[in-house]
């Protein structure tokens, strides 16, 4: 079932949404060579907690996950694609990072992630990343009111295919509210004109995910969790919880302040 949200929601989900950036942000800081991948969960931890929030990754078990989540962030390492279980390993130089993050405040969530590079990134990587970006800012500008939900689908599968790079077809963004994972379903490929027509309220977490090797094709580790690339390629993965309104997208999940009467769609200002 579809939920439409009213203004006042909306801007309850912004708060929920500011405490994702914030804990992205840290978490991004935080990232240096040796630097344990439990720890950088611990610095997303200590943001949800001062900020009153809780984590609806944690405890997580979809029909999919042989275990519920250990833990409040996905690290998603190289040729991870997304859902990495943080654990003991340690950053290299030159490893190519993906943190999801979500946060639940006040009963509303909120849902982003980022790719970014330790140290020196590779030239293919730093393309990939700016790419993946290009692509979820192109799913913003399509979620417009009028619109539909393949309009947001083909936006960013042209930006992906465009580039040669793999999209993993049964993973992408959702619906988000009371909820981590609403409907509708949002693919990161399709057919523009098709599915749900967009309405002012609806609010999507739109993530691309591409894959460097340029095959759609994937595996679960054995972790249950991990999704990794068939080919060892590398992969990046961003996200926003965006809001469809009659003035435009509204991202809910950056961290600058949210001005009345300023324009709604605001680039991403987390960046690799």
């Amino acid at each position: 079932m579809v939920e439409i949200k009213t203004d006042a929601e909306l801007d309850a989900m912004r708060a929920a949404g500011r405490v994702v950036a914030d804990a992205l942000a840290a978490v991004r800081a935080a990232a240096a060579p040796g630097v344990r991948l439990l720890d950088l969960d611990e610095v997303a931890r200590t943001v949800l907690r001062e900020a009153g929030a809780t984590s609806p990754f944690l405890g997580y078990r979809p029909s999919f996950a042989p275990t519920p989540f250990p833990a409040v962030i996905c690290t998603s390492v190289n040729d991870a694609i997304v859902h990495g279980v943080p654990d003991g390993s340690r950053l290299r130089d030159g490893d190519l990072v993906s943190i999801d993050c979500g946060a639940l405040l006040d009963g509303w969530a909120g849902d982003a992630a980022l790719s970014f590079t330790v140290g020196t990134p590779r030239r293919e990587d730093q393309h990939l990343m700016d790419t993946t970006r290009q692509a979820l800012e192109a799913g913003i500008a399509a979620a417009v009111v009028g619109a539909r939900i393949g309009d947001i689908s083909h936006a960013i599968g042209t930006v992906g295919r465009t580039a040669g790079y793999g999209i993993p077809e049964d993973f992408g963004g959702h619906g988000i509210g009371r909820r981590m994972h609403e409907d509708p379903a949002v693919p990161n490929d399709g057919r523009p004109g098709r599915g749900l027509v967009l309405r002012h309220g609806l609010v999507l977490a739109i993530e691309p995910m591409f894959l460097a090797g340029g095959k759609d094709t994937y595996y679960a580790a054995d972790d249950g969790w991990t999704l990794r690339t068939t080919d060892t390629s590398r992969a990046a993965h961003f996200e926003h919880t965006v809001a469809v309104t009659e003035e435009g997208p509204r991202v809910l999940t950056t961290a600058t302040t949210d001005v009345a009467g300023s324009p709604p769609h605001r680039r991403d200002t987390i960046r690799s």
